[in-house]
């Protein structure tokens, strides 16, 4: 019969202090994407410390624990994201970072340290037939990590069937989680276009052919695509974030570059909003006898959890901490992540895991949210997530030739 690790393990709580240590180590010592030297070499010691094999510098830092017990073939992945972002902190508690303009942020903090938890009890406790791969992988905020790892060679370094995932979420209630099939949070897009005209003395504007006033009924009219050439029941942002024209009160300048967002969930509304968006701006340059150049850039594709993968992770939460706690509708999120790369190569899934609702921060009276200065991982919800991994492993590995058939369907093997 499986050893099924319940939230009030002894084992558990044994290891739960040095887990905030941990976790609290990590965020005193941020490191940015691609810079995550000492951090990879930190969780290295301790894989290597704990009896696991590592596997390292795939993608640039990123690194896989390869823990292997009994005689199974089948494998599974588990991923937890390094990298922080460049901010500044305004923490004043022991643990802040002591990086000047580099914060912990979004909580890759939390999530090294709740695998790493999950890596030690597994080494300690096995209960598993099979392979777990623990994946920390640099540069996800903005730096594709996720895609570099796979281009040097993952899966084949460290064969897996199926990959998952998990992010802290704020406004979740810790000890809560939520997940659900198919796109749950989007692609990020960016785009830019520059505008030149002629300029002039801002007195005798009909010496000028204006790039300023191009540019501004060019953000008025992308506005429309959204709301009427989008069927409503689809969902997407397209936000202009960047307008830079100018350099005097008296000079119509001869260029201007706009630059900024745009969000979805399917590649039918991204090849749309994209489409729009180069005939626009190419028909209000033309009008206003401006060039336009319009570049589009796809970044990272919208994460779509496998439908059969989503229902067992499903299973396996409610079994771990009872089914009023587990959402498994989620409402699709505009942010995106890179964990969707893993999903063009293996099923798998990816669940938001609460970090709070808010009543954690006194009269504040909501959770303060991510990539915000004020922000912290919550230690209190550690435990849920290394209970969640090895849970996952275990069952996951357990399930046999179902989940193996899957995998064989989805062509990955």
């Amino acid at each position: 019969m499986m050893d099924r690790i319940q939230l009030n393990d002894p084992r558990l709580d044994a290891i739960e202090p040095e887990l905030i240590r941990i976790r609290r180590h990590l965020h005193a010592h941020p490191e940015l994407r691609h810079e995550e030297r000492d951090t990879s070499a930190y969780v290295a010691s301790l894989l290597t410390q704990w009896g696991i094999h590592v596997e390292r510098d795939i993608g640039g830092y990123g690194l896989v624990g390869v823990l292997r017990r009994g005689n199974g073939t089948r494998s599974i992945g588990l991923r937890a994201d390094m990298d922080a972002l460049p901010m500044q902190e305004h923490n004043r508690f022991a643990h802040a970072s002591r990086v000047a303009g580099r914060m912990h942020a979004c909580g890759h903090d939390g999530h090294t340290a709740m695998l790493l938890g999950a890596a030690r009890y597994l080494a300690e406790h096995g209960g598993f037939d099979g392979t777990v791969n623990f994946i920390f992988q640099p540069a996800e905020e903005g730096g594709a990590g996720a895609r570099l790892m796979i281009e040097d060679g993952l899966f084949e370094r460290c064969p897996m069937d199926a990959v998952f995932g998990a992010h802290n979420w704020p406004g979740i209630a810790a000890g809560h989680v939520a997940l659900r099939p198919g796109a749950i949070m989007a692609s990020s897009n960016t785009f830019s276009l520059e505008l030149t005209g002629v300029g002039s003395h801002a007195a005798q504007p009909h010496r000028s052919v204006d790039p300023v006033l191009a540019a501004t009924s060019v953000v008025q009219t992308w506005q429309s695509i959204v709301s009427r050439n989008l069927d409503p029941k689809e969902a997407a942002v397209l936000s202009v974030t960047e307008i830079h024209a100018g350099s005097a009160g008296n000079v119509i300048p001869g260029h201007a570059r706009l630059s900024g967002t745009v969000r979805a969930f399917s590649d039918d509304v991204l090849d749309l909003i994209e489409r729009r968006m180069r005939e626009i701006a190419q028909g209000i340059a033309e009008a206003h006898g401006v060039r336009a150049e319009f570049r589009f850039d796809r970044v990272y594709p919208a994460l779509i959890n496998d439908a059969r993968s989503t229902d067992f992770a499903a299973r396996v939460l409610s079994d771990l901490i009872g089914d009023t706690r587990v959402d498994a509708q989620v409402d699709p999120q505009m942010p995106s992540e890179d964990f969707a790369f893993y999903m063009k190569h293996r099923p798998g899934c990816y669940v938001f895991i609460g970090n709070g609702d808010g009543s954690e921060y006194g009269n504040c009276g909501c959770a303060i949210p991510l990539h915000n200065p004020n922000y912290d991982f919550n230690d209190a919800v550690l435990k849920t997530g290394v209970a969640w991994w090895v849970s996952l492993a275990r069952e996951w590995l357990a399930a046999g030739a179902t989940v193996a058939r899957h995998a064989e369907e989805m062509h990955v093997l």
